[in-house]
């Protein structure tokens, strides 16, 4: 693979990590990576998982700062939920093509098309939309926030339609969906699945349900085009946990390239291959060490959220955790 999941130099990232270690302690503070942001990243934070695992891992902490190394709504995430806490994130301009997908006017005027409809939003969305939801939910949980909603109800499901689509075939409820997409998921399309299983017929294939690819991967299991027992639909901590489990030795990842980075580093002996070089997130590779290092240094970058605001999102989010 060429494309590399490290940003700095091994001599330029260990000064870096030196000082950020020391700027921690000093600020008795905590760092908390997803798995889509470099490598370097990823190794000097105290946690590191999807958007779920960092809101519940800052909810617990006690510690009074939290550097935030992800995208911003994950930062309102942690603030919405720690709001006597310092959360801070490296990049203030490190945003979410799927959050901006929707605002809150767009959605009370969706809701107000479908009045007594149930709304489910996926965590990429703004603190504002969160506060319209009933429910938010990840990809490892949206299976089992959709089928907790009485059955009766229609439910609208934002922003990703690719997601929603999945949800909406696994669970056959009447489900509306707004046409919201990751720039990075959805790039990944049937014709590079295709490719890599034709070119690793032996692999496991891990499928993340936001891919542009998953609707028509569905339909070739069912018809028994793909092997069921080699493709997987997943979300990213399933997928985590699948190859630390699966006896296979190769896997075919379709999802951000940043997660190949813990996989590896948990399963030396397995080999993790993207299913393109290209599926990489700009937004998550603006945070880089020197930002990190600053941010503590300076505290800057600090990400509020107004308490009214906070509170009306809280109840989604804590409904999200719970489940």
């Amino acid at each position: 693979m060429s494309v590399s999941l490290y940003h700095t130099p091994p001599e330029a990232a260990a000064v870096l990590a030196e000082e950020i270690a020391a700027l921690k302690a000093e600020r008795n503070a905590v760092i908390l990576a997803h798995n889509y942001e470099y490598g370097e990243i990823q190794d000097l934070a105290d946690y590191v998982g999807d958007s779920l695992g960092m809101a519940q891992y800052a909810a617990r902490s006690e510690a009074p700062v939290l550097v935030v190394c992800g995208v911003h709504f994950m930062a309102e995430t942690s603030a919405i939920l720690s709001p006597e806490k310092i959360v801070l994130i490296p990049d203030p301009e490190a945003g979410c093509s799927l959050a901006a997908s929707i605002n809150a006017d767009q959605l009370r005027a969706w809701k107000a098309e479908h009045p007594g409809a149930v709304v489910v939003s996926y965590v990429n969305t703004t603190a504002e939309v969160k506060a319209e939801s009933d429910y938010c939910c990840t990809s490892g949980n949206a299976e089992r926030v959709i089928r907790a909603i009485p059955e009766d109800k229609t439910i609208l499901f934002l922003p990703d339609m690719f997601l929603g689509s999945y949800l909406r075939q696994q669970t056959g409820r009447n489900i509306e969906i707004w046409a919201g997409e990751c720039h990075v998921h959805a790039a990944i399309r049937p014709a590079m699945v295709e490719r890599q299983r034709a070119a690793l017929p032996g692999a496991d294939f891990l499928i993340h349900p936001e891919c542009g690819c998953v609707s028509s991967t569905m339909h070739y299991l069912a018809t028994g085009a793909l092997n069921p027992e080699g493709t997987h639909i997943l979300s990213t901590e399933g997928m985590i946990r699948h190859a630390a489990a699966s006896p296979a030795q190769q896997f075919v990842v379709a999802t951000e390239i940043g997660v190949l980075h813990r996989m590896r580093k948990a399963n030396p002996s397995k080999e993790f291959v993207p299913i393109d070089e290209s599926i990489s997130c700009k937004y998550m590779k603006m945070i880089t060490l020197e930002k990190v290092r600053n941010s503590l240094r300076d505290l800057t970058h600090r990400v509020t959220v107004e308490p009214t605001l906070a509170a009306r999102a809280r109840t989604a989010i804590e409904r999200m955790v719970a489940l």
